[in-house]
């Protein structure tokens, strides 16, 4: 059995969770998310904790009981207290501003960029060159942040562009004579 699949999941206080039909709903204060359960796995809950265990003894089936473990917990952290993505823009004239459920972003191109924010992704710019995208769902979270980042990603001389804020660039030097 699957290491991380042993460790059960925790239920807070104001989670509620359902299992139905191959699918699984975990409803908090923050909103709820649904998702497929896979076949190869099965969802036990004890009271307060979920239990992820293999059915059948395949490596697929071990491997995705520690995946819907990993997955499962992560919607319920979604749900309690979100999950969110820093980047942070270097460079002149680099800026963003959050309308609504949009992102405008200038970043040295000769038109701006703007970007429509799915639903359940939450978009904000405390400053003109921080950018906090928040949501439930970790994987629509980091999958936004990392399109927002591949519209100008940092160049490794000056180190302009969009990144994480906590990624490092390392420099290259420039050519000598």
């Amino acid at each position: 059995m699957s290491r991380i699949a042993k460790n059960p999941i925790a239920l807070p206080k104001g989670v509620d969770v359902s299992i139905a039909a191959g699918q699984i709903s975990v409803k908090g204060p923050l909103g709820t998310i649904a998702r497929a359960l896979d076949p190869n796995v099965e969802l036990q809950r004890d009271g307060e904790t979920l239990r992820c265990r293999a059915l059948g003894n395949s490596r697929q089936a071990d491997a995705m009981s520690g995946t819907m473990r990993a997955l499962v917990a992560n919607m319920v952290t979604g749900v309690t207290r979100g999950f969110e993505k820093k980047l942070t823009l270097v460079g002149v004239g680099y800026r963003a501003q959050a309308q609504g459920d949009k992102l405008n972003l200038s970043l040295g191109f000769s038109h701006p960029v703007v970007r429509q924010m799915p639903k359940g992704v939450k978009v904000a710019t405390p400053t003109q060159t921080e950018i906090l995208v928040s949501g439930i769902d970790k994987q629509l979270v980091g999958q936004i942040a990392a399109e927002i980042r591949d519209t100008r990603p940092p160049e490794p001389y000056k180190g302009k562009g969009v990144r994480y804020a906590n990624e490092v660039v390392v420099l290259k030097e420039t050519k000598k004579k």
